[in-house]
């Protein structure tokens, strides 16, 4: 089990939306990780930017019928770290103590 660890950048609401939704998928498509969070384009790219910046999702572009396409995956970093964050949380909300990391 990961250690719980309060993770600063992933506890920013649209991350954490982010970090949950691709923590039960393998990858999702920019488009519908942006409609099911409800943010605009450049709002998810700005949160995604900041995400890849700490190693904890992988944007794959690839172009498809000659569009491009992007997809969106948590790394093995964004899954420890996902997991610590949510155990740090949950600890929180227990009133347990909890180390401070990010």
């Amino acid at each position: 089990m990961t250690a719980p660890a309060f993770d600063e950048i992933i506890h920013n609401p649209v991350r954490l939306r982010a970090c949950a939704m691709l923590a039960v998928l393998d990858f999702a498509a920019f488009p519908v990780l942006r409609d099911e969070l409800g943010v605009s384009d450049s709002v998810l790219s700005k949160h995604l930017a900041t995400l890849e910046s700490a190693g904890y999702v992988k944007l794959d572009k690839a172009t498809s019928a000659g569009r491009l396409r992007t997809s969106v995956a948590l790394t093995s970093a964004g899954r420890k770290a996902y997991a610590a964050h949510v155990e740090a949380l949950r600890r929180i909300v227990a009133g347990e103590a909890t180390s401070s990391q990010g």
